[in-house]
C-alpha cells in the first residue's frame, strides 16, 4: 500500500477527499503500527516511521470514509515505571470520530495473564486482541447544516431537561421501531413535541461519547446504561445510532442537533473527562493504557504501577500532562464547532482541577477554558465534586461556570419532608444561593437547581421510598446513596391507601412548583413529569431495561401532573420576576424594608430574626415586587412584571396565612395551589388582611390585582 509521510496535525484520522492522514501521540513509544481492517477483518499492518514532537504520522492515498483501523504501539513494558506497552494489543485511536464494535471480554484484551495471581499485571500477554476489540473508523466530515447556528438561549430563560437517548425514546409508541433508542428517535416529532409542551429550552444528554460495557457488568448480564466509562472522546456512541453503517452515527447525531435547534431546544452533553473505561491497573488494554499509560493516566508517585483514583472508577486522566489537556480541549471544540452542541456538563469536575492533589480553581484547565474564545461562551456546568479528599466544591468554581447545586437539592428535600432545620436555608436556595455564588461575581444562573437527577431516586420514588432497593444491581444493596433525604409518607413503595397517594402527588407538585419558582436555572429529571419510577432503585447505572426506560403509559395515568408541570414552566417563562438574571437588590435575607423582595411569616408580618432561626418553623411567605426589577432589557428598556405572593406550608397541619397589609397590594387572585392542581386563576380572590388557608404540605401563588 502506498504510504506518504503525512503531517502531525490534526491528530486522529483526517480524510481530505483524496486520502487520509493518520496522527497519534505517544511520548514513550518506540514503534507504532497502523492497522487497517477490511470487511472480513483481514488486517494490513503499516509501520509509521515519521515522528514529530512525539506525534507519529503518515498519509494513505485512496483510504477514505468507512475504513476501520487501529494501532499497535511498541515500547517498554515496565509497570513499576508506569509503562504498559504491548504490541500484541490493538488500540483505539483517542481521536477516533467513529468507533465500530464492542469488547469481547476474553483474556486476549488484557495485557497480562489471568493465571498469575495478585501480581498478574506484571506478566506480559502475547495473545492478539484484534478479534475482540472495537475498531476506529474514518469518517466523512461533510454535512449540510442548512444555516444552523447556536441558539444562545440566555441562562435566565433556560429550562434544562436531563435525559437519556435510549431511555427517553425506546418505549415511546409514537416513535417507529427502527429508530427507537437512537439519536434519530430523539429527533422524532413525538420527542420534540413532548419537550416543547413542557417548556424545555435545553436537553442535557447523559454521556454520548463512545463508552464500554465493563467485564464485570457483562458477566452479570448487565449493561453500562448510564455510559460513564468513555473510551472515545470524539466519537458519538455507536449503540445509539439507527444505522448499522460504519461512521453513520456522526451525521445522525448532527441531524438530531439540527432538528433540536429548529425546535428552539439547545443540546448540552454530559461529558466524562475525569477517567476512562479502562479501569485500574488490572483493566483491559484497549486504548490509552497501551498508547502511553504514563502520559495519559495519573499514577501514584511512590509506585507508578498503580493508578491514582479521584473518581472511584479505578483511574483518573492525567490533566497535568499537556497532551491530555489538549485532548480534552480538542474534544470540546470538536463537539462545539463540528457537532454544534451548545454546552457541557462536566462529570466529577473537581477531578479536572487537581494539578497536584487539591482542587485548584486556578488550575490550567480553568485557565484554558476561560481563555478559549469558543468554549468560554458556551454553557459550562460543573458537577462540583469528586470522591477524593476535599472534592466537594459546591460554590467554589470560578466565574463563567454554573454548578449542579447539591445544596439546593438537599435543602428542598429537607424542607418538604419537614426535617429539623430553619427556613433560612430554604430562603437562600429559593433566591438563587447568593451565599454560594455572589461573592465571586457570579449571578443566579450559577445555580443549576434540581431536586432529582439520574443519580438517585426519581421524583416518584423520592416520595415513595425511605430506603434504596438496588438488589437488581447485584451488589448486595451496598451501592448507591444511603442518605437520600426521602420520605415514603407511611408506606414503603406502592400503596392503595388513597390518603398517602394524594399526599405523595401533592408533594410531587410541591417539588416541581418550588423548582419553577426558584431563582437560578431549573433542571428537570426526564420522566419526573409523568411519575417515572425505578422501583426504589437509586443507582440504576447498569439497568438497560424497564427499570430505567420511560414507561410512556404513565403519561395517560399522570396527565394531571404533566399538565401541572407544563403550566408551571409556562408560568415561569411568562414572568421575569421569577427568573431574574441579577441578585435581589433589597437588604440581606435577615433584613427588613426590602424593596424588591420581602419575607413574611404566616401572620403577614416581615420575618423576625428569631423566626429565621426557629428550627421548627416550616412555613414562610415571599413577596416578589414586579415593579422593582433592577436590570434592563436587551435594548435598555425597563422590565416590569406582575407582583406575587408565594406561600409555602411544609407543616404537617393546615395553616392560615394572612395576606399582608401595607404597601404590598389591596387585592389578590390565587394563580395556583398545589392542593388544587386544576384550580383556575381567579376562582379564589383575597384582599389585604384576609386569611388564606393552606393545606398541610402545600404551596400557593397569588397575583396582585390592580
Amino acid at each position: 500500500m502506498e504510504q506518504w509521510p503525512g503531517i502531525p496535525y490534526p491528530l486522529g484520522a483526517t480524510w481530505d477527499g483524496g486520502g487520509t492522514n493518520f496522527a497519534l501521540f505517544s511520548e514513550n513509544a518506540t514503534g507504532v503500527e497502523l492497522c487497517l481492517f477490511d470487511d472480513f477483518d483481514a488486517e494490513t499492518r503499516l509501520d509509521v516511521t515519521e515522528v514529530d514532537s512525539f506525534v507519529w504520522h503518515c498519509y494513505l492515498p485512496g483510504v477514505g470514509p468507512g475504513q476501520r483501523y487501529g494501532y499497535r504501539v511498541d515500547g517498554p513494558f515496565a509497570p513499576e515505571r508506569g509503562h504498559r506497552f504491548n504490541r500484541h494489543k490493538l488500540l483505539l485511536d483517542p481521536y477516533a470520530k467513529s468507533i465500530d464494535g464492542d469488547v469481547d471480554w476474553s483474556e486476549e484484551v488484557f495485557g497480562y495473564s489471568f493465571d498469575a495471581g495478585h501480581e498478574a499485571d506484571l506478566t506480559f500477554n502475547e495473545s492478539d486482541s484484534a478479534p475482540g476489540v472495537p475498531k476506529s473508523v474514518v469518517i466523512d466530515p461533510t454535512f449540510d447544516w442548512e444555516g444552523d447556528e447556536a441558539l444562545r438561549t440566555p441562562w435566565h430563560r433556560t429550562v434544562i431537561y436531563e435525559t437519556h437517548v435510549k431511555g427517553f425514546t425506546y418505549t415511546n409508541p409514537a416513535i417507529p421501531d427502527e429508530i427507537k433508542g437512537t439519536y434519530a428517535g430523539l429527533a422524532h416529532p413525538a420527542s420534540i413535541e413532548h419537550l416543547q409542551l413542557l417548556g424545555v429550552t435545553a436537553i442535557e444528554l447523559m454521556p454520548v461519547h463512545h463508552f464500554l460495557h465493563s467485564q464485570t457488568l457483562t458477566h452479570k448480564g448487565l449493561r453500562n446504561y448510564w455510559g460513564y466509562d468513555s473510551i472515545g472522546f470524539l466519537a458519538p456512541h455507536a449503540g445509539y445510532s439507527a444505522s448499522g453503517v460504519k461512521g453513520e452515527q456522526v451525521p445522525e447525531f448532527k441531524s438530531m442537533v439540527k432538528t433540536m435547534h429548529a425546535a428552539g431546544i439547545e443540546v448540552i452533553l454530559d461529558v466524562v473527562y475525569n477517567h476512562t473505561g479502562e479501569g485500574n491497573h488490572m483493566g483491559p488494554t484497549v486504548s490509552f493504557r497501551g498508547i502511553d499509560n504514563a502520559a495519559y493516566y495519573r499514577l501514584l508517585d511512590k509506585d507508578r504501577r498503580f493508578n491514582m483514583d479521584f473518581t472511584g472508577t479505578g483511574n483518573s486522566l492525567n490533566v497535568r500532562h499537556p497532551q491530555v489537556l489538549k485532548l480534552i480541549m480538542d474534544s470540546l471544540r470538536y463537539w462545539a464547532i463540528e457537532m454544534h452542541v451548545d454546552g457541557f456538563r462536566f462529570d466529577l469536575a473537581s477531578a479536572l482541577a487537581r494539578e497536584l492533589y487539591e482542587v485548584d480553581r486556578l488550575s490550567a484547565f480553568f485557565d484554558i477554558m476561560h481563555q478559549d474564545p469558543v468554549l468560554s461562551q458556551m454553557k459550562l456546568i460543573a458537577e462540583p465534586w469528586d470522591v477524593g479528599e476535599g472534592g466537594y466544591q459546591v460554590g467554589n468554581f470560578p466565574p463563567g461556570w454554573s454548578e449542579w447545586n447539591g445544596k439546593y437539592r438537599d435543602s428542598m428535600r429537607d424542607f418538604w419532608r419537614a426535617a429539623e432545620a430553619g427556613v433560612g436555608e430554604f430562603a437562600f436556595r429559593l433566591t438563587g444561593s447568593s451565599d454560594l455564588y455572589k461573592d465571586d461575581g457570579r449571578r443566579p444562573n450559577a445555580s443549576i437547581n434540581f431536586v432529582t437527577a439520574h443519580d438517585g431516586f426519581t421524583l416518584n420514588d423520592l416520595v415513595s421510598y425511605n430506603e434504596k432497593h438496588n438488589d437488581a444491581n447485584g451488589e448486595d444493596g451496598k451501592d448507591g446513596e444511603s442518605h437520600n433525604r426521602s420520605w415514603n409518607h407511611g408506606v414503603e413503595g406502592e400503596t392503595d391507601d388513597s390518603e398517602i397517594r394524594a399526599l405523595r402527588e401533592r408533594q410531587k407538585r410541591n417539588f416541581i412548583a418550588t423548582l419553577a419558582l426558584s431563582q437560578g436555572v431549573p433542571m428537570l429529571l426526564g420522566g419526573d413529569e409523568i411519575s417515572r419510577t425505578q422501583g426504589g432503585n437509586n443507582n440504576a447505572y447498569c439497568q438497560d431495561n424497564e427499570i430505567s426506560w420511560f414507561d410512556w403509559s404513565l403519561r395517560d395515568e399522570n396527565l394531571t401532573l404533566l399538565g401541572f408541570a407544563r403550566r408551571l414552566m409556562q408560568f415561569r417563562r411568562d414572568h421575569p420576576v421569577l427568573r431574574r438574571h441579577r441578585w435581589f437588590m433589597g437588604r440581606a435575607i435577615h433584613g427588613e424594608g426590602t424593596t424588591d423582595i420581602a419575607w413574611l411569616n404566616p401572620g403577614g408580618d416581615e420575618m423576625t430574626e428569631q423566626q429565621w432561626n426557629d428550627g421548627f418553623a416550616k412555613s414562610v411567605g415571599v413577596f416578589l415586587n414586579g415593579d422593582e426589577i433592577a436590570t434592563l432589557g436587551p435594548r435598555g428598556e425597563r422590565i416590569t412584571d406582575d407582583s406575587f405572593l408565594l406561600f409555602f406550608n411544609a407543616h404537617h397541619e393546615r395553616m392560615d396565612f394572612i395576606v399582608p397589609v401595607g404597601g404590598y397590594g389591596r387585592a389578590w387572585n390565587v394563580v395556583l395551589d398545589t392542593n388544587e392542581p386544576l384550580l383556575d386563576e381567579g376562582a379564589r380572590s383575597y384582599k389585604a388582611g384576609d386569611a388564606i388557608g393552606l393545606e398541610a404540605r402545600s404551596l400557593a401563588v397569588l397575583r396582585r390585582v390592580e
